[in-house]
């Protein structure tokens, strides 16, 4: 056969296999069909790879002209490949948005497992309330010094109110030994020692004691407040919480007394008591001739002021600290501190908060 008609019926073959291999991609109907013509094609024994394989029996100037018509079928096939590759993914992108349209002018749909937590909500209540007053809220680490959680608040290395409280220490790698904080009071010392007066802050946030039973837990949590100014007096003291208690249980008229109390980083300190009833062996609150111990407060002892740098001569100010479970157990009627952690799905359907559902005070008007 001459030159001129081995090149005919290359040009030939490579013709009809170009029209068969664009029809195979036309014809492919999703992305799992289109691959299988790819490889059918331009895999490692694809058609016209196995074509490739064969140039080097040719003779030179025929395999040169083989070649280029080899490389431009093989790029025609690719390019088709690529633009229905993006047809498909086009058609598949707009039947999705055609099934799968939502009407947003529906009502939501209920949420029918997920629950906001009692502490979570109760922390939620207790900041939309001091809120109001014009308190921000401010935090610190779990991870304390021993000079933060004790020292600066006037409890010196042998005064025994640190036996009061069971301490988790950590391993010393400073100055002072590490403690897990016992309370949220190492915020108030960070805040005073960063800011100046006038502050006004509550600081929600966990704690740790070695306690375990029915109203103790290693692991809770405490919100405490602290104003600072030079005008503020007990009455002011005594008035905030008066406030806050009545908004936080929705009791107008309860009752709320003070009792002189000792702590060493507040002086005058005073414990809180709202009033409530038993009768039955049921606690109900509100007045009732029975009191329910509730937190601790006082005027800021004014060694606390002089440890983080604030003239007690010419500043004064007061502050109080609450645990959050113990108020919220009070609120919703749960009865065991420990349940708050065990994570019970059960329990947390019943106690627990629909998240658009909520008795939030910040969204009331």
């Amino acid at each position: 056969m001459s030159e001129a008609a081995r090149a005919h019926n290359t040009a030939d073959d490579l013709g009809s296999l170009k029209q068969e291999l664009l029809a195979s991609v036309a014809a492919a109907k999703d992305a799992a069909a289109l691959d299988n013509v790819r490889v059918h094609a331009l895999g490692k024994k694809g058609r016209i790879t196995e074509l490739m394989k064969t140039l080097g029996a040719l003779a030179p100037d025929i395999r040169k002209e083989r070649g280029a018509a080899l490389n431009v079928l093989k790029d025609e096939i690719a390019t088709q490949i690529d633009a229905k590759q993006k047809q498909l993914a086009g058609a598949e992108l707009q039947s999705r948005l055609e099934h799968e349209r939502i009407d947003v002018t529906l009502a939501p749909r209920p949420a029918a497992e997920g629950r906001v937590h009692p502490i979570s909500q109760t922390i939620d209540e207790i900041v939309s309330i001091f809120g109001s007053m014009g308190f921000t809220v401010a935090k610190g680490p779990d991870i304390e010094s021993d000079e933060y959680n004790f020292t600066k608040l006037n409890i010196p290395a042998d005064h025994p109110a640190r036996d009061m409280q069971a301490t988790f220490y950590l391993p010393q790698t400073g100055e002072h030994p590490t403690v897990l904080r016992t309370q949220t009071s190492p915020v108030q010392i960070r805040t005073m020692m960063k800011e100046k007066p006038p502050i006004r802050v509550i600081a929600p946030g966990r704690t740790y004691r070695c306690d375990y039973d029915m109203t103790h837990t290693p692991m809770f949590h405490q919100v405490e407040g602290l104003v600072i100014d030079e005008t503020t007096h007990m009455g002011h003291l005594k008035g905030c919480l008066m406030d806050f208690l009545r908004a936080f249980f929705n009791i107008k008229d309860l009752p709320v007394r003070f009792r002189p109390s000792y702590f060493p980083f507040t002086e005058p300190s005073a414990e809180v008591d709202i009033g409530c009833s038993r009768k039955g062996g049921e606690l109900k609150l509100g007045a009732g001739g029975d009191w329910l111990e509730i937190l601790g407060c006082g005027m800021v002892h004014p060694n606390v002021l002089k440890n983080c740098g604030i003239d007690p001569e010419k500043y004064q100010g007061f502050a109080f600290g609450m645990g959050i479970e113990r108020i919220a157990m009070l609120k919703y009627g749960i009865p065991d501190l420990r349940t708050f952690f065990e994570a019970d799905q059960r329990w947390l359907k019943h106690y627990g908060f629909l998240p658009l559902d909520i008795p939030n005070l910040a969204l009331k008007g």
